[in-house]
């Protein structure tokens, strides 16, 4: 017998039903955990001295609320030190949840992080600007090197605003530097290869802007 309407009207709404749900449980997948500062076109990186709260579901002993230290680690109930530091809150989320795994505490941790209280958020600029000194940044946003010298007052007139140079240190005590060339990203262009002319400030950068020989 040939399938009736309502058969096949049936059927085509089990099949919407189970498209549906797979985009739903792809969306949630890519949702970032509450009390994270997970937003569209800027993600939260840990920090050191970033204080944060760890759950983890149906295991009410090892929540806790630990201060990440000076190695970029938290110290985990049972599974002692994981590094966290640069990481965003779902993949530390996930390193931990390794950390339960690799030493055979749990077999299927769920773990959430949530933030409690956020590192001084700092960066300093010296050299050829208007106000050199010391400045928060915005913790839900990015804040650029241009942004940061404009902030300070612009440029002084014997400034070289074409090699600003960014001193960074890593979570783990690499020492990192780049060349900004401000005066190319004010003129809408970047400068070179080289030029990181779209470097976003990070917590304790020193940026400094040198003196143009005359």
């Amino acid at each position: 017998m040939p399938p009736t309407f309502t058969h096949l009207a049936r059927l085509l709404l089990a099949g919407l039903l189970v498209v549906l749900t797979a985009g739903a449980a792809a969306a949630a997948a890519d949702t970032p955990a509450a009390g994270t500062t997970d937003k569209p076109g800027f993600v939260y990186r840990l920090t050191i001295t970033d204080r944060i709260r760890i759950s983890v579901f149906q295991e009410e002993d090892l929540a806790d609320i630990v201060r990440i230290d000076a190695q970029g680690n938290v110290k985990l109930k049972l599974a002692g030190d994981v590094k966290v530091a640069g990481l965003t809150a779902s993949e530390a989320q996930r390193a931990i949840e390794q950390a339960y795994r690799d030493g055979r505490y749990l077999r299927n941790p769920q773990v959430t992080i949530a933030i409690e209280d956020y590192a001084p958020r700092e960066v300093s600029i010296q050299g050829q600007v208007k106000a050199p000194g010391r400045f928060l940044l915005p913790i839900e946003s990015t804040f650029s090197v241009v942004e940061l010298v404009t902030k300070a007052g612009g440029l002084t007139d014997i400034a070289k605003g074409s090699a600003v140079v960014v001193t960074r240190i890593t979570p783990d005590g690499r020492k990192q530097t780049f060349t900004v060339n401000v005066d190319s990203v004010i003129r809408g262009k970047k400068g070179n290869d080289t030029d990181a002319s779209d470097l976003l400030l990070e917590p304790g950068d020193i940026v400094y802007v040198p003196e143009r020989i005359i």
